[in-house]
């Protein structure tokens, strides 16, 4: 569904040049769910706004579908935006339409592109378990209920990608959970490829698959170790796993064969700009530098 190759984003005005994307490289199967993690200023909400159409890359390739994302032409973009990807952000205002009510506002971007579908309108909004708020206005919504319309919303043209920008961000933990589970559904039931940008690693670790950012390139994925196991992270004794609990760490090669090794390993290691490596035979050891005689 996604691939990403090499992919370049820079910013930059007339005193400063900001690259925050550094040849980033990142495939996402079809009908898969996983999340992006990394610090502020790693590039993960850049690799979102270049998914969703809301910005250029600036060199490298990048396919979603049928899409060249690298070369479609303006009309085409809003076709894109329109027909493929749904996108919801942290801040919902920037899904909905205040003066609207909850129904209205799903249906707002069905009329838009012309399939308009009161039925599934109304079907999207009981699927996010607001049947009976169908009519309300968004001041009459709380938080977490105005976030569970913009998923309605994001869904409302039966995208086959749906992004997410730190959806659970400004909501409590209950609403969070509900979110996620309703995410889960729409990914099962309806085959919808998800892509979850988030810091918080409670969160992530509920979905089957974790790529981890860092400098505007992939350095770790972390993979459930039990896919079949949709709720393993509140099944640890604790009752909420950490990331670790539920996924194995892998670092990520580019196609040189360069790796990120996390940040944590090598502080642990007192190693600093460089390492001696040693190949045995049957794995790579890396040592801080030995020193020299």
């Amino acid at each position: 569904m996604i691939l990403c190759e090499g992919l370049v984003k820079i910013y930059k005005t007339d005193d400063i040049e900001v690259v925050a994307l550094q040849g980033l490289n990142i495939s996402v199967t079809k009908g898969e769910m996983m999340a992006i993690i990394g610090n502020s200023g790693s590039g993960k909400s850049t690799l979102l706004n270049i998914l969703g159409g809301l910005d250029r890359p600036s060199a490298g390739q990048v396919q979603v579908g049928e899409w060249n994302l690298l070369k479609i032409t303006d009309e085409e973009l809003v076709r894109y935006k329109r027909e493929t990807v749904g996108f919801i952000w942290q801040n919902n205002a920037r899904n909905l339409v205040p003066y609207l009510t909850a129904l209205e506002n799903v249906e707002m971007p069905m009329m838009l592109s012309g399939k308009y579908d009161r039925p599934y309108a109304k079907q999207l909004l009981e699927w996010v378990g607001l049947k009976e708020r169908v009519n309300n206005k968004l001041q009459q919504l709380s938080g977490g209920e105005q976030q569970r319309v913009a998923i309605a919303i994001a869904l409302a043209n039966r995208p086959s990608m749906l992004l997410a920008d730190e959806p659970t961000g400004s909501v409590d933990t209950r609403t969070s959970d509900m979110i996620m589970d309703i995410f889960r559904r729409f990914n099962k039931e309806l085959g919808v490829t998800i892509v979850i940008v988030t810091h918080d690693m409670t969160l992530a670790s509920k979905v089957d698959r974790v790529v981890a950012i860092r400098d505007g390139m992939t350095s770790t994925e972390f993979i459930k170790r039990n896919p079949n196991l949709d709720q393993a992270a509140e099944e640890t004794p604790a009752g909420k796993g950490t990331i670790h609990d539920v996924h194995e760490e892998y670092v990520v090669l580019d196609r040189a064969g360069r790796l990120q090794i996390p940040r944590a390993y090598l502080q642990t290691l007192g190693i600093d700009g460089k390492a001696s490596m040693e190949f045995d035979g049957e794995k790579i050891i890396i040592r801080p530098p030995k020193a020299l005689r």
